[in-house]
């Protein structure tokens, strides 16, 4: 991962020569100028933006390599795990410090607030946060002002998930220190802090709010934000689930480059779906059936197709690059993708006619002894927990994780806090890239 800060001191010294001779210049020119002087000093936002467009996709800064359980060297071609994202780690993130607040990301082309500490009182915390009503209040219709720009919005669950990375380490919910913590975002250029223990919030409460809200009319209003201290998409809650309170969000927004995260598919008649704005490939068709994480590497590394021989499993952002949020198999009867894709069904735990849970290359790490025992899904069905019965809890276009191995039977009711649907088989989607 690249990080930049803008001013280096010979560039500093440049400019400051510039500087000088250009004061010189203005000075001697004054008399003449004066009335056609433009006093706005409101910087044009394409002046330090990448020339970027369409929908490139962010590398997951997943380096290193693991079997069903631990980190392990990178595998070589022909190898056990090969395949796995540290043998493809895509576009390497790269930020710029513009040293004003704002961070510059050059894979995307979207510019950031740098910081959660949006009251700037010097600290992250819940004071920082705010309900999905007030976030929408305050910036839904964006033309929002900080700094010198004034074209600020509220990011789309596609934008906020450009800055996820997977060199980050889950964390338990009853985790109560940060000691050794390592969050899922570059917490080196962006001003990041877990949840506020002194105001009863948990270490993993950092769910930062995004436009989308999930289109479902089984369960309550949702919203799908990306959790920088877990590494998941979950569609969250407005209101807590006891009490009845309005839930509070983190969020930090976002402008340039709008066509971030559209998508440009494009049916090639062989099998395969190009999708032109992120240059990848995909075959139209699942593997149809659930696979362990090992054989999902196995079966794309020896998988020819339409001519191709180099299909791979898709990383964690690839895979939700060509997630379709405004689809749901509630509210439109399919898969949570566009209709030129195929999707297997199946039966979900609940019983109901569903689509699958998609494996990705991506391992969801943690700080344990198993550090590598979890592999990262996206859910393109619905997204279940036992709460006293099988809902939809966290919404088609979630992003989880299961164990690589085991038995599902043990996880019959669920497991975890929110009695999330354990699978361990989960289904295959193939991609390769256009160049």
């Amino acid at each position: 991962m690249k990080r930049i800060t803008k001013f280096k001191k010979a560039v500093s010294i440049f400019s400051t020569l510039c500087l000088t001779l250009l004061v010189f210049i203005a000075c001697s020119n004054n008399d003449d100028d004066t009335d056609d002087t433009n006093t706005d000093d409101t910087e044009e936002v394409t002046d330090i933006l990448p020339d970027v467009s369409g929908y490139p996709i962010e590398g997951t800064n997943q380096s290193t390599a693991f079997n069903n359980s631990t980190e392990i060297s990178n595998p070589d071609s022909g190898d056990d795990f090969y395949g796995q994202n540290a043998n493809y780690p895509g576009n390497t993130p790269e930020y710029v410090d513009n040293e004003d607040g704002t961070v510059t990301d050059m894979v995307s082309g979207l510019m950031w607030q740098q910081s959660f500490d949006h009251n700037g009182d010097g600290e992250i915390n819940v004071d920082d946060k705010l309900t999905y009503d007030e976030i929408l209040e305050q910036f839904g219709d964006g033309g929002i002002s900080f700094g010198v720009y004034d074209d600020w919005r509220l990011p789309t669950i596609k934008e906020m998930y450009s800055l996820i990375l997977f060199s980050g380490r889950d964390i338990s919910p009853e985790s109560t220190s940060t000691e050794n913590l390592t969050p899922f975002i570059d917490n080196e250029t962006f001003e990041f802090a877990y949840g506020d223990l002194d105001a009863g919030e948990r270490l993993i409460d950092m769910q930062c709010a995004t436009t989308n809200v999930y289109v479902s009319n089984e369960v309550e209003e949702t919203v799908f934000g990306v959790n920088f201290a877990d590494g998941r998409i979950k569609g969250y809650g407005i209101s807590m689930p006891f009490g009845g309170m309005d839930k509070a969000f983190n969020y930090l927004l976002v402008l340039g480059n709008t066509s971030y995260g559209l998508n440009n598919f494009v049916d090639n008649g062989n099998g395969t779906i190009t999708d032109e704005a992120t240059g990848l490939m995909w075959m139209q068709d699942d593997n149809g059936e659930g696979v362990l994480w090992q054989d999902a590497l196995a079966y794309a590394e020896g998988k020819e197709f339409a001519g191709y021989s180099d299909w791979r499993l898709p990383d964690a952002k690839e895979l939700q690059s060509i997630v379709d949020y405004t689809r749901s198999p509630a509210t439109t009867n399919s898969a949570a993708i566009d209709p030129l894709f195929n999707c297997s069904q199946i039966t979900n735990e609940a019983d109901e006619l569903d689509y699958p849970w998609y494996y990705t290359s991506t391992t969801h790490a943690n700080s344990s002894n198993t550090s590598g025992g979890a592999a990262v899904y996206v859910a393109f069905g619905r997204s279940l927990g036992n709460m006293d019965g099988w809902i939809d809890i966290h919404g088609a276009g979630s992003q989880r994780s299961d164990p690589k191995t085991g038995n599902p039977e043990d996880y019959a009711d669920g497991f975890g806090p929110q009695g999330d649907a354990i699978r361990i088989y989960n289904y295959v989607r193939l991609v390769r890239n256009i160049n």
